[in-house]
């Protein structure tokens, strides 16, 4: 019979990374579909021959958490939202107001740069799909020409609503270059674990470079002049093809989150063994 309380706690370790250990922006080796456990596993196969001329297609493996290069200065509005966010890092899990600690969704960028240990692209007539390992979410990424959306967020008849994870449209610049450029997220989700915000001004750029059979490198550049005193290139990540083309199943499951915070994390806080 399958035990609530050890299986919460064990996924909400695993899944969300609750410890301030884990949610370190610099992870060291993960335990699980790292590029460097991938490079091994491949052998003698290098680097799988040359890259496939406009093709995503496929399971990549990258870090839990992507290395982040530096922030720059944040504006005064910036500052006061930086504030206000609790981050993992700092709080204890109780204390925090991480939007994951609810089992909100990571949002776009942050997704880009943590809990990325596996992204799958479909592509499809007009669009890329692209899933993260985490949570199964998709994004759409369109490639049929359409131009991004305009005041997204603003008070105008028809002005469309922020989404957690923006608005995307995508080009191949080369054969093996593919841009995409977001507009529209959602002010709630955070850029990276440490907390630092952004507003629904924000708009990124990825560049995925596929350099050969086995190997993604992914840019993700930061433009919010609301938020950061000039745009910025915020990682400079890796992927690796995954031979098995499979992964793990990472899920947030908010009854086994409340269960946790309920038994384990706000008796913690409170100085109160957990039961």
């Amino acid at each position: 019979m399958r035990k609530p309380l050890m299986f919460g706690s064990v996924n909400l370790v695993v899944a969300l990374l609750v410890s301030s250990c884990a949610f370190a922006q610099d992870s060291p080796k993960p335990n699980y579909g790292g590029p460097e456990d991938l490079y091994e596993k491949l052998g003698d196969t290098g680097a799988g021959g040359p890259a496939p001329k406009r093709d995503l297609t496929g399971f990549w493996a990258g870090r839990v958490a992507q290395r982040l290069n530096e922030i720059p200065p944040l504006t005064p509005w910036g500052q006061e939202q930086f504030r206000l966010h609790k981050s993992n890092e700092k709080y204890p899990v109780a204390e925090s107001n991480d939007p994951i600690k609810g089992c909100d969704p990571l949002g776009f960028p942050r997704n880009i740069l943590f809990m990325t240990r596996g992204i799958v692209f479909t592509q499809m007539p007009g669009k890329l799909i692209e899933m993260s390992e985490y949570n199964r979410v998709w994004r759409e990424i369109w490639t049929d020409g359409r131009e991004l959306p305009k005041n997204v967020g603003g008070d105008t008849p028809g002005a469309p609503d922020p989404r957690w994870y923006g608005y995307s449209v995508g080009r191949w610049v080369d054969d093996y270059t593919f841009v995409v450029n977001t507009v529209g997220t959602d002010e709630r989700t955070w850029l990276d674990n440490a907390g630092h915000p952004h507003s629904t001004d924000l708009r990124v750029e990825e560049r995925y470079r596929r350099v050969s059979h086995n190997t993604l490198e992914v840019t993700v550049a930061i433009d919010d002049s609301k938020t950061y005193t000039k745009p910025f290139v915020i990682t400079n990540a890796k992927f690796t093809w995954i031979p098995e083309q499979d992964f793990e199943e990472e899920l947030c499951v908010p009854s086994e989150q409340a269960e946790y915070l309920k038994l384990i994390a706000n008796p913690a806080a409170n100085g109160a063994p957990s039961k």
